[in-house]
């Protein structure tokens, strides 16, 4: 017997496609608020446009642990509805195909997902989360080679600090240069240059500031006039600051694969604070994954419309209800991580009810004759709509009475 008939074959490309579809627009819809932020972040920081993207990509895994429910959810959801719009799911349970039968490809995607997303909050988002951290420290220790802001007064080095009038060529050209360096002794030098350009050198704690056509004036507190030069060209060495090193990854519960969670759980001299904090962490991640297999319950429940409707409701009340579970999911995480309540019944409780709540829906669906999970959530919005409709009807009758015609 094969494994898949052709019914779950049609089944599977019903809702391949809406799913993979949906995931990839979840996933750009919960980056694009981020993107504004960290545009405005790497402005503000002087650093390259271009690492915007780099630090995107490393909070996709993020994000794809909400995308995926979303995505799973959804796929299926579609799929069955378009098979109850066109009256093929009747005539599927016509001929003995039940709803349990017509969930194991379903199941199939859930598990396939549900490992994905095992794998990428599990293991895969510590070390992208790390990664975006240190990007972030970079772009504020300058360590991505920040851009010097036209018309401020930037330090570069030690006790060294400049300002440019103009920039071309990305930095390379510079117009309207003026440098002040002073020196440990108390010696100090001011030099304004027509034009200048940074240079690498073989120790990379130094660069030249190659400064062109100018004026140097050198300053010492023995000296009773400062010696005030002019030049063609004059190299000037920058001392770098030195750079302090990013922090080791596991400074936070984000950035700690689940071994690593639950070997500090099991660690003897963790302290309560660190404890709480791993525990909380721990069994939100594994709730997440877990939930995937619970999701072609809800899809299918929520994929029906009821009779002689077209009502798509159920794709409203679907992400409604995944965002809030998502929503207290996190809130509980944040309570068991300073110990309000506990971090494992924080997780499993929700999930739990969670479980049960989608266990119902389906049970209403395929079990009870005639039965219709959403059946009352549509007659709320259709008394909703024709209370707007009665609402505008008036409005659009409002207008000037016609003017009396005069008897003659």
């Amino acid at each position: 017997m094969a494994l898949l008939t052709a019914v779950d074959r049609y089944l599977f490309k019903l809702i391949i496609v809406p799913l993979v579809g949906t995931l990839v627009v979840a996933a750009m819809l919960l980056l694009l608020e981020k993107m504004l932020n960290l545009f405005d972040f790497v402005v503000n920081e002087g650093g390259p446009v271009s690492v915007v993207w780099r630090m995107l990509g490393n909070l996709i895994p993020e994000y794809l642990s909400l995308g995926i429910p979303i995505g799973v959810t959804l796929g299926i959801l579609l799929g069955f509805r378009r098979l109850a719009m066109s009256s093929e799911l009747d005539a599927l349970n016509a001929v003995g195909v039940s709803y349990g039968r017509m969930l194991r490809v379903p199941f199939m995607l859930a598990t396939l997902f549900a490992v994905i997303n095992f794998g990428i909050v599990g293991f895969l988002q510590p070390y992208s989360r790390y990664a975006y951290e240190g990007l972030r420290f970079e772009l504020r220790s300058g360590a991505l080679g920040a851009s010097i802001k036209v018309g401020e007064f930037a330090r570069i080095g030690e006790r060294t600090t400049l300002r440019v009038e103009e920039s071309f060529d990305q930095g390379s050209d510079l117009r309207g240069v003026f440098v002040r360096a002073g020196s440990a002794d108390g010696r100090s030098l001011a030099v304004s240059a027509a034009r200048g350009q940074f240079l690498m050198t073989d120790d990379p704690d130094i660069i030249i500031l190659r400064l062109m056509n100018g004026t140097l004036v050198h300053d010492a507190p023995g000296a009773a006039v400062p010696r005030v030069l002019t030049f063609v060209q004059h190299d000037l060495p920058v001392n770098l600051p030195a750079m302090e090193s990013f922090r080791a990854r596991g400074g936070a519960n984000l950035e700690r694969t689940v071994p690593e969670l639950w070997q500090q759980m099991r660690d003897p001299g963790t302290s309560r604070d660190e404890w709480l904090q791993a525990s909380a962490a721990f069994h939100r991640r594994m709730v997440q994954w877990v939930a995937l297999f619970v999701l072609p319950f809800l899809a299918v429940a929520l994929a029906v419309p009821p009779k002689r409707s077209s009502s798509a409701v159920g794709v409203f009340l679907s992400i409604v209800i995944l965002v809030t579970y998502h929503k207290i999911s996190e809130y509980g995480e944040r309570m068991g991580a300073i110990g309000r309540v506990d971090p494992m019944l924080a997780q499993w409780i929700p999930f739990a009810l969670f479980v049960a709540l989608c266990l119902w829906f389906y049970h209403v669906l395929a079990h009870t004759p005639g039965g219709q999970p959403i059946g009352g959530v549509d007659r709320v919005f259709k008394k909703l709509g024709g209370l707007l409709g009665k609402l505008r009807k008036p409005a659009a009758k409002i207008g000037l009475a016609p003017e009396p015609v005069p008897a003659e």
